[in-house]
């Protein structure tokens, strides 16, 4: 059987994306509504009833959003580190105090039973492990988070790695992912719409720090130092509606691919509302 690979989703408002195998069907990240993740999968014939496992970066909500109502009725392994499944509980309890919410329809218990009812497989920052047919790597990133994780997810067709949430590129990084041949790299903003945005000071502070997110140059610089042979499809996700736009990812992105001789690789940008096309090899 090929391997499967579909980014259902990826921006400011939610990130998801769907890797196959034989014997796997994973999601990374769970940053839509349920409801919105059923859709998505059933653009490309699949359904939530059949995943393997959900597979968290970091706790923001862009990524984690779907992540109870699935587990809630599907009884999905979640797969993440301890620091990150102790801060989406504390946005549970959050979320459950004193609030209507169709999530807790029908349950008398507290946050944290309903929390402990979950299928979590808790891994260290660092730690690879197999998952069926795919052996699944990890490594801290430098963003905004509790302990947030990159992942190069090995399958017997190719090789995943995403970064979409990261401040600067770091040499842990470009080691951990020049094995990609499948790249998500996030390419978050252009500095002068960032800088001319209604945004906050204190925000743009944060998304310019070190660990906030990568401008479109910083996101050029660091393919070309994860640039491998190896590497075929590039793409561009995590884009800022408010201060980006696919054109300009896209074209600093090329120009830097095309500075290196990095002709051999495909690039594509990932969309927020629609899923990308799937690549099958």
């Amino acid at each position: 059987m090929s391997v499967r690979f579909t980014i259902l989703g990826s921006g400011s408002s939610g990130n998801c994306a769907y890797v196959e195998t034989e014997n796997s069907r994973v999601l990374v990240d769970a940053g839509f509504t349920p409801r919105q993740i059923r859709q998505r999968l059933a653009t490309i014939g699949r359904a939530p009833e059949n995943l393997s496992a959900v597979l968290i970066t970091h706790e923001h909500a862009d990524h984690v959003s779907g992540l109870f109502g699935l587990a809630k009725t599907l009884k999905i392994p979640i797969y993440c580190n301890r620091d990150t499944q102790e801060a989406i509980a504390w946005s549970l309890k959050e979320r459950w105090n004193g609030r209507r919410d169709p999530l807790f329809d029908g349950i008398e218990k507290t946050a944290g039973d309903f929390v402990a009812q979950l299928d979590w497989r808790l891994f260290q920052s660092g730690d690879r492990f197999e998952l069926n047919d795919l052996l699944v790597e990890t490594f801290p990133i430098p963003h905004d988070a509790q302990d947030p994780v990159g992942f190069l997810i090995r399958t017997c067709g190719g090789n995943f790695g995403f970064v979409t949430d990261l401040g600067h590129m770091t040499k842990l990084v470009v080691e951990r992912v020049r094995a990609a041949n499948v790249l998500v790299l996030e390419s978050n903003h252009d500095i002068k719409m960032l800088q001319e945005s209604r945004r906050s000071w204190s925000l743009k502070q944060r998304i310019l720090g070190r660990h906030g997110h990568l401008s479109n140059e910083a996101a050029a610089e660091a393919a070309a130092q994860m640039m491998s042979d190896g590497l075929k499809h590039l793409y561009l996700a995590h884009l800022s509606r408010e201060c980006n736009k696919p054109e300009l990812a896209m074209r600093v992105m090329a120009e830097r691919l095309e500075q290196i001789g990095a002709n051999h690789v495909q690039l594509r940008f990932a969309a927020q509302d629609v899923p990308c096309q799937t690549l099958e090899f």
